[in-house]
């Protein structure tokens, strides 16, 4: 066990304090500043995805989910707020399931 224990001690000496001096890392993500829209005629608003879900999710990310079903769509709401701790507000968890059912039914429909 000690033979083992000995290489290990040595490795983590030189490989901890060169990652100590590594460059930071930086990233950019894409900007999308389009706001979820209405689906049409009938269909829910989406005033409540905007205001509880454009903080962390674009519109287009959010538009290439998966066909999700209404319970689907409320776990994954639920999800957010449980999980990450997203401030969705319990009050439009049913506008916000009503329009993400409606925008999977509509990508049913289109393909």
């Amino acid at each position: 066990m000690m033979r083992l224990l000995a290489p290990l001690a040595l490795l983590s000496a030189v490989v901890v304090p060169v990652a100590l001096f590594a460059a930071p890392v930086s990233i950019e993500l894409p900007g999308d500043d389009t706001p979820f829209s209405d689906l049409g005629p009938g269909s829910p608003s989406a005033d409540a995805v905007n205001e509880n879900c454009r903080s962390c999710h674009s519109a287009s990310m959010v538009m290439n989910q998966p066909k999700l079903s209404a319970p689907e769509w409320a776990a994954e709401v639920a999800k957010m707020r449980g999980t990450y701790k997203a401030p969705v507000d319990p009050a439009d968890d049913a506008a916000i399931v009503a329009w993400l059912a409606a925008m999977s039914a509509a990508k049913r429909t289109d393909g």
